[in-house]
């Protein structure tokens, strides 16, 4: 679904389409509850006011509040037309492509992250090390990161820690053993692949 804009260049710029779209498809928008020809009024007046402003540089916070005032009167005639344009057409695209919208956008589904990377262990201590690491260049945003460890000599992978940014200081770790740490990104969608892996001994 579009997002109505928030620059005040692009707020004036959809008044014209919006106006014409209307007073050309009065079949399929027969009754908007602000007028195109209002609607267009509202639009003369809040560049009537910008001409203002700039004419009055003098009287210029006066003239901004009458602008501003006339703009916020400007949006709510949007709002309400293109509010009525959705509901009457059921957001439907193509029909609401003539006023210069847009229907609703298809969700795009999450994904499972991507590798993390660049782990490293810059410091450490007895019983305890510190691991950093970046997040994943592709796929779906990460919620949470998953800790692994593992000795040397075995195989299979533990989990030891959950992290919710790219840094975590581990503590009680086992001491005088070659340990080997590994970073897995995760969201709703999925896991994301293990990322390198780094070695120490604490």
């Amino acid at each position: 679904m579009p997002v109505f804009p928030k620059k005040e260049a692009d707020i004036a710029a959809l008044a014209e389409p919006l106006r014409r779209g209307l007073l050309a498809n009065r079949p399929v928008y027969p009754k908007p509850p602000i007028h195109p020809i209002v609607l267009g009024m509202k639009s003369l007046v809040y560049k009537n006011r910008c001409e203002v402003l700039l004419a009055k540089k003098a009287h210029a916070e006066t003239a901004t509040t009458a602008k501003d005032n006339a703009l916020e009167d400007l949006i709510k005639a949007l709002k309400s037309n293109i509010l009525y344009a959705e509901n009457t057409v059921n957001f439907d695209d193509a029909k609401l492509k003539l006023i210069g919208w847009a229907g609703r956008q298809t969700a795009t589904a999450l994904t499972p992250p991507g590798q993390s990377r660049l782990l490293e262990a810059p410091k450490q201590g007895e019983g305890w090390v510190f691991l950093d690491w970046k997040a994943p260049a592709d796929g779906g945003k990460p919620r949470a990161y998953k800790i692994q460890r593992r000795k040397r000599s075995n195989s299979s992978w533990q989990d030891v820690a959950t992290a919710i940014v790219t840094e975590a200081t581990l503590v009680e770790q086992p001491q005088k053993q070659e340990l080997e740490y590994r970073i897995i990104a995760v969201n709703k969608a999925g896991e994301g692949q293990p990322g390198n892996t780094v070695n120490v001994v604490l």
